[in-house]
C-alpha cells in the first residue's frame, strides 16, 4: 500500500494526522594513499508518524511497515500529544500543515548507475596517483559519496508529496612536508544535487593537479602576516562564513530558547527583524531551496509547506527568520519552508536548507585591484563561534598576500577573527556571477536527539575592510 491507501485505514480521533517515509541508500568511497580505506552502503528506512491533538503535536517513528506496526506508532504518537497538553505553553492548529500535493526529483546527466563501484574505485586510484606527483607529499586521499533520498509524504488533510534526492559529494586531498613545515590541502569536502557527472576524469584531474600544486606552494610559503587590514574571501571559505554568522544565528527555534541545551542561543532578538542593520547594503541574503543542483534542494519541507525563495537580508536589512510554520505561530516573523529532519525517526525542527548571498557587480580583478594591503583566503580549515554565533574566529587552508592591488605570494596558516554584526558591515564589495560559486555540508548537526543534516551554501566572491587577520596553525 502507498501512504495515501494507508492514511485511510489509520484509526485516530485526532484533529490531524501524517505519515513521512524516509528512505536513504548512503555510499562511502575511500582511496588513501592507493590502499582502499572504505567501500561501503548503508540503507536506512522508515516511517514517522506525527499526530495533532489538543492542540499538541505527538511523534513516533517505526521501522516496521506493516499496517498495524503503523497503527501501533500511529496510536502511540496521539497518546504523546494528550500527555503533553496537560504542560502546553502554546496551542497549535491543522493550518501549520498545509493540504501540498506535487513532487521533486534531482536532475542528472548521468544516473547513479552509470558508472560500477569498481569504475568509480578506479578512478579514486587514479586521482592517488595525479595528487602523488611530488617527493615531498606524505598522504593523498580521495573520496566519494553517493546518497540516493526517496521522501514521501501523506496526511490526513489530503496531502500526497513525493520527493527523490540525489547528492554526490568528493574530496581530494593532500599534505605534505618540508622540514618541519606540515600542510594539508583539499578540494573543500563539498557536494551538491547531481549524478555521476561529478566523476568526468579530466574534471577529477584537475582538482587533484591543483590541490596537489598548491600544497606545495603552502609549504614554501609565508605565515599570514597580522594585523587589521583588506579581507577576501573565495566561495568555499564564505560557505562557512554564512553557515554559522547567519544561518544559525537566524534560526528562530534558537531564538525562542529551544536550542539552549545543545546548539546554543542567538544575538539575534524577535524585535529585530525589520529593523537591524545586519551588514553593509551590498549584503543580499536568500533561503532558496530551489535551485536544481544545490546540496539543500527540494520542493516542500517536512511539513508540507512549498519551498520558495525569500529574502532574509535585503540591502543589509534583516527582514525574516529562518522559522517554518510553528515557529511562525510562535514568534509571529515570516515563515520559510525549512521544517526538516535528517531521518524517518527524528521530529522537523527549524533547520538551514540552501542559503545564500546574492551576486553583486564587481570582477575579482575589480576586488583585488581596489585593495592595498590584504590577504585572500581559501577553503575553510577551522572554526570557532560563541553560543550566541557573535564572536568568531575562522582559519582557511591557503591564502595569498595583495599589495598594491595585485596578488603577490602564498601564505600559509591565515586566519582571522571578527564579531559578526561589524563585520557584515564592513563588506565593501560583493563579486559579480563570473565569481559565484555553489557549495555544500553535509554535516550540519543541532537538535536533542541530534540530527546532522545536509546544507548548500552559494556566494560570490566578497571584500570586507579593516579585518583582524593573523597566522598560525
Amino acid at each position: 500500500m502507498n501512504l495515501v491507501e494507508i492514511i485511510s485505514k489509520i484509526d485516530l480521533d485526532a484533529e490531524w494526522f501524517g505519515l513521512r517515509e524516509y528512505k536513504e541508500n548512503t555510499t562511502y568511497h575511500v582511496i588513501r594513499d592507493k590502499n582502499p580505506l572504505s567501500n561501503e552502503t548503508s540503507i536506512d528506512h522508515g516511517i514517522m508518524v506525527e499526530v495533532l491533538k489538543n492542540g499538541q503535536f505527538g511523534y513516533c517513528a517505526t521501522s516496521d511497515l506493516s499496517l498495524s506496526g503503523i497503527q501501533r506508532a500511529a496510536t502511540t504518537a496521539q497518546e504523546s500529544a494528550v500527555r503533553a497538553s496537560k504542560y502546553s505553553v502554546f496551542s497549535f492548529e491543522s493550518n501549520v500543515r498545509p493540504k501540498s500535493k506535487g513532487e521533486y526529483l534531482t536532475p542528472l546527466e548521468l544516473p547513479f548507475d552509470s558508472l560500477s563501484a569498481g569504475e568509480i574505485n578506479d578512478i579514486l586510484m587514479k586521482a592517488n596517483d595525479w595528487l602523488l606527483n611530488d617527493s615531498r607529499i606524505m598522504s593523498v586521499s580521495a573520496m566519494a559519496m553517493l546518497v540516493e533520498t526517496t521522501i514521501n509524504y501523506a496526511c490526513s488533510n489530503g496531502s500526497d508529496i513525493h520527493q527523490k534526492i540525489n547528492i554526490v559529494g568528493s574530496d581530494y586531498s593532500a599534505t605534505a612536508k618540508s622540514g618541519q613545515i606540515i600542510q594539508t590541502r583539499t578540494d573543500g569536502r563539498s557536494g551538491n544535487q547531481m549524478g555521476l557527472e561529478r566523476f568526468n576524469q579530466d574534471l577529477v584531474r584537475k582538482k587533484c593537479n591543483k590541490v596537489s600544486s598548491q600544497v606545495i606552494e603552502l609549504i614554501e610559503a609565508e605565515q599570514c602576516p597580522t594585523g587589521e587590514m583588506s579581507l577576501v574571501l573565495a566561495p568555499d571559505q564564505m560557505m562557512l562564513q554564512i553557515h554559522e554568522s547567519i544561518g544559525h544565528p537566524l534560526e528562530i527555534d534558537r531564538i525562542l530558547g529551544d536550542e539552549r541545551n545543545y546548539a546554543g542561543w542567538s544575538f539575534v532578538q524577535l524585535e529585530d527583524f525589520g529593523k537591524l542593520q545586519y551588514g553593509s547594503d551590498l549584503m543580499n541574503v536568500t533561503f532558496d531551496p530551489t535551485i536544481s543542483n544545490e546540496m539543500a534542494s527540494y520542493g516542500f519541507d517536512d511539513g508540507g509547506f512549498r519551498a520558495s525563495k525569500e529574502h532574509l537580508i535585503k540591502d543589509g536589512v534583516l527582514l525574516r527568520g529562518l522559522g517554518a510554520l510553528e515557529s511562525q505561530e510562535r514568534s509571529e516573523v515570516p515563515a520559510v519552508a525549512n521544517f526538516r529532519s535528517c531521518s524517518w525517526n527524528r521530529a522537523p525542527i527549524d533547520r538551514m536548507a540552501n542559503l545564500n548571498l546574492e551576486a553583486g557587480d564587481s570582477s575579482f580583478e575589480d576586488i583585488i585591484s581596489s585593495v592595498e594591503y590584504g590577504v585572500y583566503m581559501e577553503t575553510n580549515r577551522s572554526w570557532s563561534i560563541d553560543d550566541y554565533r557573535n564572536k568568531f574566529q575562522f582559519g582557511s587552508e591557503y591564502g595569498k598576500l595583495i599589495e598594491n592591488g595585485k596578488i603577490t605570494k602564498t601564505l600559509r596558516d591565515p586566519n582571522y577573527r571578527a564579531i559578526t554584526v561589524p563585520f557584515w558591515n564592513s563588506l565593501s564589495k560583493v563579486g559579480d556571477e563570473s565569481t559565484f560559486e555553489v557549495h555544500g555540508t553535509p554535516n550540519c548537526g543541532k537538535g536533542e536527539p541530534n540530527q546532522v543534516i545536509r546544507v548548500g551554501h552559494a556566494s560570490p566572491i566578497c571584500l570586507f575592510d579593516n579585518i583582524q587577520v593573523f597566522g598560525g596553525a
